[in-house]
């Protein structure tokens, strides 16, 4: 048990959300991730009319979710973009138009142009 409990121990410790610190041309690029992880365990009997088992499982998972870019004109964080995002984005817009040449109102002429990726 401590030595999982120590394992754990790094694993949630807040530097393992920031990469190593990428520098390229006049600006330095530090990735931010999310990950996760769970695990389960079972246990079981032996019975004369009955026996049952056990079991165990564990998964995880890691995404990047953004950057930090260091460059001349300060620090700032530039979200990845999912394209549900992008999706989600354009369907609201595309909804607010419907909805106002419904009811009357003058459409807007301007689309999101959704970003490339």
């Amino acid at each position: 048990m401590k030595a999982t409990v120590a394992e754990l121990e790094k694993l949630l410790s807040a530097k393992n959300v920031l990469g190593e610190p990428i520098d390229r041309e006049n600006a330095t690029v530090i990735p931010l991730v999310s990950y996760g992880f769970g695990f389960g365990a079972g246990g079981g009997t032996e019975g004369a009319a009955r026996p049952s088992g056990t079991g165990s499982a564990a998964g995880g998972g890691i995404r990047p979710v953004g950057a930090i870019i260091l460059d001349d004109n300060g620090a700032r964080v530039e979200p990845v973009r999912s394209n549900a995002a992008s999706f989600a984005e354009a369907l609201g817009a595309t909804v607010s138009r419907v909805m106002k040449a419904r009811k009357g109102d003058k459409p807007d002429t301007e689309t999101p142009t959704p970003p490339e990726g």
